[in-house]
């Protein structure tokens, strides 16, 4: 979105009027809003812009459709910058995105920055709840309930602390055991089984960030792979980031879910297990949960080695396209990353097995 919005205000036109004179250091204040494409008036294709730059063109009615200008129709210039990623071609029926110039309380230049999408994705974030309360019923609200506290947690607590500077492990490591344990008591109730979860996916986290730090360490990597760690590097705030402790903070709330997940399947099959059985001993369901645990660890360490693949689909084809050697690709610093990612989640998943698995047995064995 921020690039969409950089190329937009660089390569589209003004709306109307002359450039008023205003010193260069004076900010125009903007506001965004919502518009509807109404009608398409001119469009050209191949405008020559001079300097050998040419762009497809069109200009547009746009009907703004909230906020304090609604209902006001603007005309806009809308040009393509030649790269499919950044470029929006719009047609009439489209929802659009606005962001709006505004000087003496009128609009003084408007532009198109992207199209809607909120719509939709709240429309399926409806269907998600509406589901979760239809097919879980009391156990749906009550993972509603879980999911709006790992977001809340997640968004006006450790993302705040993060931005203040503070250590990203130790604050990613916090926040997974408090998400594990309100999110494990709420669905389970506070009972051998939830302990066991909570222990277990407690040990499987740390054993994941032990092991990323060590190799992370060893590897040289700097956290610096991706584009948006980079971009930290120049935010206005000029925060000093632990750029390989956020890469390993990432890691910890990465593996948390499917690790969570592996300690509360195990656990609550240990449960039943000594429900139903006779005289079972500590090594009888230590048995039992690493058999549980053993089918589970397959699918879910896939879940991680194909989660954090899906994600670099573009980049390995890119990689395929130009022949790129292997002793090459293993040893970039994005690729390492992403190994060290996948596969300390997924150690610190199998990991999670005989630790939930054990305690479980110790907790649940008949005395």
């Amino acid at each position: 979105m921020l690039f969409s919005i950089i190329i937009s205000l660089t390569f589209f036109a003004p709306l109307t009027g002359e450039e008023p004179n205003l010193e260069e250091t004076e900010p125009i204040p903007t506001e965004y809003a919502k518009g509807e494409v109404i009608e398409i008036v001119e469009e050209e294709f191949g405008k020559d812009y001079g300097a050998g730059m040419q762009v497809d063109y069109q200009k547009v009615k746009v009907k703004i459709t909230t906020g304090q200008f609604k209902d006001k129709v603007l005309l806009i210039d809308n040009s393509t910058t030649g790269n499919p990623a950044y470029d929006i071609w719009v047609a009439p029926g489209d929802s659009v995105l606005l962001i709006l110039e505004i000087l003496a309380g009128d609009i003084f230049n408007g532009y198109i920055v992207d199209f809607v999408r909120d719509t939709y994705i709240f429309m399926l974030i409806g269907l998600f709840i509406l589901l979760l309360i239809l097919i879980g019923q009391k156990q749906g609200l009550k993972t509603i309930f879980t999911l709006g506290f790992t977001v809340l947690i997640i968004g006006k607590f450790m993302l705040p602390l993060l931005f203040k500077g503070y250590n990203p492990v130790w604050l990613a490591l916090f926040t997974g055991i408090l998400v594990t344990a309100i999110t494990l008591i709420t669905i389970g109730g506070l009972t051998k089984k939830t302990v066991s979860a909570i222990l277990g996916t407690t040990g499987g986290l740390l054993a994941a960030t032990v092991i990323a730090i060590i190799v992370g360490t060893m590897t040289n990597l700097r956290g610096l792979s991706g584009e948006e760690a980079q971009m930290l590097l120049y935010i206005p705030q000029e925060i000093a980031f632990d750029f390989r402790g956020l890469l390993f903070a990432g890691i910890i709330i990465g593996a948390l879910g499917a690790i969570m997940d592996v300690s509360m399947s195990i656990a609550s099959s240990m449960e039943e297990i000594q429900k139903v059985g006779t005289n079972l001993t500590v090594k009888d369901l230590f048995k039992s949960g690493m058999n549980v645990g053993k089918d589970i660890m397959g699918t879910m360490s896939n879940t991680l080695i194909l989660a954090y693949t899906g994600t670099s689909i573009p980049l390995l084809l890119l990689f395929m396209a130009y022949e790129q050697p292997l002793i090459k690709l293993i040893n970039m610093d994005f690729l390492a990353t992403e190994f060290i990612r996948a596969f300390s989640g997924s150690i610190g998943l199998i990991l999670a097995i005989p630790i939930t698995a054990i305690i479980s047995a110790i907790l649940l064995a008949k005395k």
